[in-house]
């Protein structure tokens, strides 16, 4: 099957395969050239050119998301981090960008969830600004250690009281929203100490809460990660309930319990017959998704 990933047209899925499956190191020949073609890819190249110009915080971090998942580290990384940094507030989270502005919504999570991520994606997770806003995250969370879509579900209002999660996106045992919570695992999941928090493993623990298997939403993550499904939404950003991505998150948090075994199990019943799974929406999609729950499964193996 790796052979599968290793002789793919995208360098990215290349050289990821092969650093991350086949344990070759980076300073490898093939992998050394792989690098310098994933630098000069057309959709490297067209992120870059959109990073350039992007001022919106959350359009910027799924932006630096997207070149670290086609494996991209150029020094345009440091500089739009430093951009967004500039747009911090004291307390550590991001504001609502003016041309977005309604009644509160400074307050919502997305503002911040999408922003850091991003940040800790390309790399820079323990910069004491990157510190900020994980502290920041900490403190949004609901007592029973999910996250709302705006601190305490008020969304910063005073004398407003706490309003419950919309049914669409309601945790199924727990009072924060599911969208709000997934980011927010998304974030602690790429630092290398807070991935196995309490925290981390409380949110992945209401995320599994959720028993459904909807074939339809398999790799929809990765579709946005790789340009084939656009990234919308605010509070709804991380609405699509994608059981690779929720694999995903639970190998890096290291929740290894009967729910990840079982999700694991339903996701080999729907393994073709050459080791690929196959996107459903999108055939050309089937290696990046392959590649992505193997590289969990192998997580969750070494955890």
């Amino acid at each position: 099957m790796n052979a599968l990933l290793l002789g793919d047209p995208s360098p990215s899925l290349r050289w990821r395969a092969a650093v991350e499956l086949e344990d070759i190191t980076e300073d490898d020949e093939d992998a050394q050239a792989w690098q310098a073609e994933i630098a000069e890819s057309r959709p490297v190249r067209s992120l870059l050119d959109r990073l350039a110009t992007e001022r919106h915080p959350r359009a910027a971090g799924y932006l630096l998301c997207q070149l670290a998942y086609l494996g991209y580290d150029g020094p345009e990384l440091a500089t739009a981090v430093d951009a967004l940094f500039a747009q911090q507030q004291p307390d550590g989270s991001w504001d609502t960008p003016a041309d977005e502005n309604t009644e509160g919504a400074r307050f919502v999570t997305m503002q911040t969830v999408v922003p850091l991520r991003g940040i800790a994606a390309a790399g820079f997770a323990t910069d004491p600004r990157a510190e900020r806003a994980y502290d920041w995250l900490l403190g949004a969370r609901l007592p029973d250690g999910s996250w709302p879509s705006g601190p305490k579900a008020d969304l910063g209002l005073k004398g407003r009281p706490a309003q419950p999660e919309k049914t669409y996106r309601r945790l199924p045992r727990g009072a924060g929203c599911r969208s709000s919570t997934t980011g927010a695992v998304a974030c602690l999941a790429l630092h290398p100490d807070r991935r196995r928090s309490d925290a981390a493993k409380t949110g992945v623990d209401h995320l599994l809460a959720r028993e459904t298997r909807e074939e339809a939403a398999v790799g929809w993550e990765v579709s946005r990660l790789v340009g084939l499904e656009r990234a919308m939404g605010q509070v709804t950003f991380y609405v699509t309930f994608d059981l690779a991505f929720l694999l995903d998150l639970a190998s890096r948090t290291e929740v290894q319990d009967s729910r990840v075994r079982d999700l694991v199990a339903w996701l080999e019943t729907r393994r073709g017959p050459y080791g690929l799974w196959e996107h459903h929406a999108h055939p050309q999609l089937s290696r990046w998704l392959t590649f992505d729950l193997e590289s969990s499964l192998r997580r969750l193996a070494q955890a």
